[in-house]
């Protein structure tokens, strides 16, 4: 005859199934809980300007998501101003109304200020993403910023951010392109003196705007080789192109610069007289990459930037990739700021120029500072 289990032997069987099965949840790993980051567009995708595509972004671990910021920038826009709305949807008071409140690039000198191209909520569809419009004058290679906030309740507001870099294409046809100067251009004048590249002179790097009128009535910035423009000089000893749609001078004399994009083209005559007294370029060296965490002061270091004349150099910084930071001593060799908190690892790039007392300017030099939680 079997025998009949008693109830304290059941319980204690099914209180060790139970420590069991916990056991073996306990023992299960668990992936990493993942940061804020965009979803759409994906990196590297291909858009069409003036569209709206869909942007979707995933939460991670933050909690307490208030609203997302989306904002625009080419690629090599300095700055980074995030400017625009305060949390009620109404113009911050003086904001951008007077011309202290505007950056400017430290090569076209056009001033820098991003506003908004979408601020979601938990109540868009899907939550914090929607319709992102593509600015219609948008071409090239562009960098789509997020800025989240974050409540901390009593402690106030963090943000963090993500960012993917795209690639936009207008659907229309370019019908012309221009130089956007006077003609002919008259580069410096002989006899003049320089200081910290207020004036034309022999090294100068410049950009000269350049802009096409397309199919759909639209004109977009066409200086950028990311845009498809070629420039070619007919005197490299006078006029020399250098990377990135820049221009040196190198020389006294008559010139003409050329500009192709999609079949079109145009050409500028330009006159160069600038001071003949020979001067090297100097060089710009923003320092070694570093990683560094969350609150850490990062100094940059422009220390190794020389001059060929051991003339004295004039320091310009600038930030062209991550959300925004405080940077102190902008025009100083080693200028600082604090490393702002980030859910996940993120990397924040900064610019060097430098520039000799007779006006003479280096090549753009680029460090990265990689800041961990």
């Amino acid at each position: 005859m079997r025998s009949t289990p008693s109830r304290d032997s059941v319980n204690r069987r099914t209180a060790g199934a139970c420590l069991s099965a916990l056991m073996l949840l306990l023992c299960v790993p668990v992936g990493p809980a993942s940061a804020f980051k965009i979803v759409a567009p994906a990196d590297g995708a291909v858009l069409t300007s003036g569209q709206a595509v869909p942007v979707e972004i995933e939460a991670g671990r933050e909690a307490g998501l208030v609203e997302v910021r989306y904002y625009w920038y080419p690629e090599q826009t300095e700055a980074l101003v995030e400017q625009g709305e305060e949390r009620t949807g109404k113009p911050s008071q003086g904001s951008m109304a007077t011309e202290k409140y505007w950056q400017q690039d430290s090569i076209t000198g056009a001033p820098v200020v991003a506003l908004p191209a979408l601020t979601s909520t938990v109540d868009r569809v899907p939550p914090y993403g929607g319709a992102l419009p593509v600015p219609s004058d948008a071409i090239g290679r562009m960098r789509l910023l997020a800025i989240a906030d974050i409540s901390q309740g009593r402690l106030g507001r963090k943000t963090v951010f993500d960012e993917v870099f795209v690639m936009v294409r207008p659907a229309a046809d370019l019908l012309s392109i221009d130089f956007e100067t006077e003609k002919p251009l008259q580069l410096g004048r002989t006899g003049q003196s320089s200081a910290y590249g207020h004036v034309d002179s022999l090294g100068k790097i410049f950009e000269l705007p350049v802009v096409g009128e397309f199919a759909d009535g639209v004109t977009r910035p066409l200086s950028s080789p990311s845009t498809g423009t070629k420039y070619t000089s007919s005197d490299d000893h006078i006029l020399k192109v250098l990377p990135d749609g820049l221009l040196q001078i190198v020389g006294n004399g008559k010139t003409s610069l050329t500009v192709t994009n999609r079949d079109q083209q145009a050409t500028l005559d330009i006159r160069v007289e600038v001071n003949p007294e020979a001067n090297e370029p100097p060089i710009a060296n923003a320092g070694a990459a570093k990683t560094v965490k969350a609150g850490a002061k990062v100094r940059l270091s422009g220390l190794q930037s020389r001059d060929p004349e051991g003339e004295t150099l004039f320091y310009a910084w600038s930030q062209i990739r991550g959300s925004k930071v405080a940077m102190l001593d902008v025009n100083m060799p080693e200028p600082s700021f604090t490393a702002p908190y980030v859910s996940e690892t993120r990397t924040f790039r900064f610019k060097l120029r430098v520039t000799d007392k007779k006006g003479a300017d280096s090549l753009p030099a680029y460090v990265d500072v990689t800041v961990e939680p």
